[in-house]
């Protein structure tokens, strides 16, 4: 394991940006669903989700035990930057999406490192929600249009609009009771 966060932690930090992002976005719909329109083709949201990316990336690199790969160290710290480059020189089409669903599958391993051999049962609220997120990463970074449709889906009716605001909220409360009361 290379994060020693406390699933306590994990918890407070996952529940108060799910509760604060979803609150902020039923108190300014109009604003969030205009950029939410815009997020997938956004190139300088792309670029700096991208350049933390990156940084997250070449730390784990350096911090991690790579065992009979461990002379792959050098190589890939070399070939992250240039990617990174590439990437930001031909990928210019769906780059926030794509950059979006990079840091999707980062950040399940702090996740499930901190929920790791835990014996509460409601830690399964933090990992359901990561194995989520990587599989939404996995799916936005090879087919980043994708993004762009489920946004449009959700934000096509004020009834699913409503759904992914509230169930966000209610979602990242449980988190966060969970986090005060048993983690």
């Amino acid at each position: 394991m290379y994060y020693t966060l406390p699933l306590r932690t994990v918890g407070l930090v996952i529940g108060l940006a799910l509760v604060l992002t979803h609150l902020f976005a039923l108190l300014r719909g109009t604003d969030v669903k205009a950029f939410l329109q815009r997020f997938p083709r956004s190139f300088p949201f792309g670029v700096l989700l991208l350049t933390i990316a990156l940084v997250w990336y070449c730390w784990v690199i350096v911090v991690m035990e790579l065992g009979e790969f461990s002379s792959w160290r050098q190589p890939l710290l070399v070939f992250l930057p240039l990617a990174y480059l590439c990437a930001i020189f031909y990928l210019r089409e769906f780059l926030a999406a794509r950059a979006l669903g990079i840091l999707m599958l980062l950040a399940g391993m702090p996740i499930l490192d901190a929920a790791f051999m835990r014996p509460s049962a409601s830690r399964l609220l933090v990992v359901v929600l990561a194995y989520v997120w990587i599989m939404l990463g996995m799916w936005w970074t090879s087919s980043p249009y994708r993004l762009r449709d489920c946004l449009a889906w959700v934000l096509g009716s004020p009834l699913r609009w409503a759904l992914a605001v509230w169930s966000g909220v209610l979602y990242g409360t449980a988190v966060l009771v969970c986090a005060f009361t048993q983690w």
